[in-house]
């Protein structure tokens, strides 16, 4: 796959992190307001618990539905980060992140 290890994208309203760890490719579009301490240590994070669930399943041309289950374990990943860089703000209002707008409204209720 290459040696990147990471790409990031800044620029109109979005800033986008790709980060390659093995052989995967994690890609995060975000909004520029949208607070990215440690942004590339939660995406490795991701990559890694991602790969050690799944190491045995990823093959060339697999059914990528067999990883729907994961949505789960990133969810809470994006609702724990949220938390922990909004600290005694985590009432305050969300703006539409898409994906994370809706993982973080779920967990307040």
């Amino acid at each position: 796959m290459g040696k990147i290890e990471e790409i990031t994208i800044k620029g109109l309203s979005i800033q986008m992190i790709i980060v390659n760890k093995f052989d995967l490719v994690l890609i995060a579009i975000m909004d520029k307001d949208f607070v990215k301490d440690d942004m590339r240590e939660e995406a490795v994070k991701a990559l890694d618990m991602f790969y050690h669930l799944y190491q045995n399943d990823i093959t060339d041309g697999c059914d990528v539905s067999q990883f729907e289950s994961f949505k789960k374990v990133l969810y809470y990943q994006i609702v724990d980060y949220f938390n922990r860089v909004n600290g005694e703000n985590t009432k305050a209002e969300i703006k539409d992140f898409g994906f994370f707008t809706e993982a973080i409204a779920k967990s307040r209720n």
